[in-house]
């Protein structure tokens, strides 16, 4: 198991592993099922919330993005296909924003701590051939479209990404355990639309590590090569590409320090004193609220040694809504992490 993601500990991780270890059920259809799965995805393309009293919620861009497929071969043979949007992140070139970071919510200081943390770790490099594993403990909105904001059970979520370097249309596995889940317990492929080679669509070890660990001239390149997602402002869209690597993949010491680096010098970023994991871990947050989005992310940290825990997704207060407070939309914790041989494969380890 990676280091990053040490053990919880007390009754919140007994109380997690207990939801990981529980056998999934089907309490819907399959139908059914497929039904609340189809009206998650809708609700992952919306850009914005149009009513404070029936938001229509915007998750959190993931770098493999969700969508089930279910063609007529694949309904016969039970098998899931997951489908990931190949985006183009190499257009006009773009420069970072030229403010500074505010200096008295102490998110300087908190990210100076947590890049000097993650460049102490010690991290084995993943082969082409291998699988980095993360096993997430997570609650998602399953709530109707345009309907108000309904988390779901705790489930498990597991991603197997492939480390080649493509170009390929497969770039690892996925399974979901739980009672949310649409087919609990099935591996299945996710596949993208087009062929795509490693890099911010597909976070291989070795791309991260040819990244410069210089956070200037890293920040420089993250900008260059982000597209703005929608309305959102391309330092949110930065931060957010940030989170979805620091999730989703083990890298290099000084990759990860150099990213923190690059987040403390995004305008807007600040501290959450106490922010809860879905496993009942409490942490140290790291968040920023975007002036175009309806919605903002929020990363955990360990507050002891400031390993990466999980997030927390939040619909906010927007312009229109009417809206007065957030609403908690989606939460995950990383419950295991590391290098395997192949996909299905969780020898890893099992504590987060």
């Amino acid at each position: 198991m990676n280091a990053e993601y040490p053990h919880g500990t007390g009754s919140a991780r007994s109380a997690a592993e207990e939801l990981l270890a529980a056998s999934p059920a089907w309490d819907l259809s399959p139908s059914r099922h497929l039904h609340h799965k189809e009206v998650l995805m809708q609700q992952i393309d919306q850009d914005s919330v149009s009513d404070a009293r029936t938001p229509a919620a915007q998750p959190r861009r993931r770098l493999i993005r969700p969508a089930m497929v279910l063609p007529v071969a694949a309904a016969l043979t039970g098998v899931l296909v997951v489908t990931a949007s190949g985006g183009d992140h190499t257009s006009a070139p773009r420069r970072p924003s030229a403010a500074e970071p505010a200096k008295d919510n102490g998110a300087s200081v908190t990210l100076d701590r947590i890049a000097a943390a993650a460049m102490s770790r010690d991290v084995k490099p993943v082969k082409d051939g291998q699988f980095v594993y993360v096993a997430f403990l997570s609650r998602e909105n399953k709530g109707a479209l345009n309907g108000p904001v309904r988390l779901g059970a705790p489930g498990k979520h597991e991603v197997w990404t492939a480390q080649g370097s493509g170009p390929t249309t497969r770039t690892g596995w996925i399974r979901d355990t739980g009672k949310d889940a649409v087919m609990p317990g099935k591996l299945g492929p996710i596949v993208t639309t087009s062929p795509v080679h490693a890099g911010l669509d597909h976070p291989t070890y070795k791309w991260l590590a040819t990244l410069p660990t210089d956070p200037a001239a890293l920040r420089v390149l993250l900008y260059e090569q982000t597209e703005p997602w929608g309305d959102l402002s391309q330092d949110e869209t930065v931060f957010r590409n940030v989170g979805e690597l620091l999730r989703s993949t083990i890298m290099p010491p000084a990759t990860a320090s150099a990213l923190y680096k690059v987040v403390e010098k995004i305008p807007g970023v600040t501290v959450v004193p106490d922010a809860v994991d879905a496993a009942g871990r409490h942490g140290i947050g790291i968040t920023r609220k975007d002036p175009a989005s309806a919605t903002r992310d929020e990363w955990i940290f360990n507050k002891r040694t400031l390993a990466y825990l999980g997030s927390r997704s939040y619909m906010t207060a927007n312009k229109g809504t009417g809206g007065t407070a957030d609403t908690l939309y989606g939460i995950d914790a990383v419950m295991a992490s590391g290098v395997v041989d192949s996909p299905g494969d969780v020898s890893a380890g099992t504590g987060g």
